[in-house]
């Protein structure tokens, strides 16, 4: 097929690889502009684009493409067959969903129609489910409510952060995209729309979405540093400066005490959640100081036994 690709972190990557190994022309790729990042602020180039350009692959960078004509005029040029959107981070236009015959297929990070936005993955680690998956999809004009052609499931294991899972269903859905598109030319699937009554939303993360909450189950706090790794991350504050729980741990058993409270042991540093159980604080860094072990922390005093999260 005739195909213009759509996306931007090293998420579409597979994908973009497996459509090539496939056969497919690509005779477009967009992605999103280089963006400053880091300390320095050095402009940081999409990893779609650094493929693509390897590939020898055309790639256009547009800043806007709702009203955006030139793109328009050099789409419909191309008159693909799809239009294949991975992560891309643009809401699809009405004229673009119009232009290809099979439509704009897209790989979304759930198993649709949970988790609809722009967080799927993070949020089901975040919230402790046991499985996630991915889906294809042929986009509409709503937040991920297109039908449904393709999907399938991965398990989450009881450690697994969301950025572990990231490489993991990218991997998994990529020869889904390919299957998807042999299907639709093919004839053999059949469109499913989703259940709106069954979804659940998975909302852009904010820094907010870190703060540790100590009223929380000790599970579900370990849940959530899980699913917002590497941001935002797990942090609270002590004595007034930001501290950021880089590892932690469910304790099997340690004493109880009052929710949001340090206890130190030794060398190992503990906090109460809000059901009374403990977790174990392994790495962390105090606001203005280097990440390190918590027994080295300890050892300089950054956090003391009766300190309190939030404090």
């Amino acid at each position: 097929m005739r195909l213009v690709f759509c996306g931007t972190p090293a998420f579409a990557l597979p994908t973009l690889q497996a459509l090539q190994s496939a056969g497919h022309r690509i005779e477009l790729v967009l992605c999103q502009p280089d963006r400053p990042s880091g300390r320095g602020l050095a402009l940081t180039v999409p990893p779609i684009k650094e493929a693509a350009l390897r590939a020898g692959l055309e790639v256009l960078q547009p800043e806007k493409i709702r009203n955006n004509q030139d793109l328009q005029a050099r789409l419909e040029s191309i008159r693909p067959d799809a239009i294949i959107v991975v992560a891309y981070g643009r809401l699809i236009p009405r004229w673009m969903l119009d232009l290809p015959h099979f439509g704009n297929l897209n790989l979304h990070g759930s198993l649709l129609p949970k988790y609809r936005g722009a967080a799927p993955i993070q949020w089901a680690v975040a919230n402790g489910e046991t499985a996630t998956g991915v889906t294809t999809m042929r986009l509409d004009e709503g937040m991920d409510t297109g039908d449904m052609l393709l999907r399938r499931s991965l398990p989450i294991r009881a450690a697994d952060t969301a950025e572990g899972l990231f490489p993991r269903l990218a991997e998994l859905g990529a020869p889904l995209m390919v299957e998807t598109l042999a299907g639709l030319e093919a004839g053999t699937i059949t469109a499913q729309r989703q259940d709106s009554s069954l979804a659940t939303l998975a909302p852009l993360l904010t820094r907010e979405d870190g703060r540790v909450d100590p009223t929380r189950t000790a599970q579900s706090i370990y849940d959530r540093w899980r699913g917002f790794q590497p941001w935002p991350g797990a942090w609270t504050t002590v004595r007034g400066r930001k501290v950021t729980l880089h590892r932690l741990a469910v304790a099997a058993s340690a004493k109880r005490g009052d929710p949001g409270a340090f206890r130190v042991e030794g060398d190992r540093l503990f906090f109460t959640a809000g059901d009374g159980a403990s977790l174990e604080v392994t790495e962390l860094q105090v606001e203005g100081k280097r990440r390190m072990a918590a027994a080295d922390l300890l050892r300089g005093h950054g956090v003391s036994d009766g300190d309190r999260l939030g404090s």
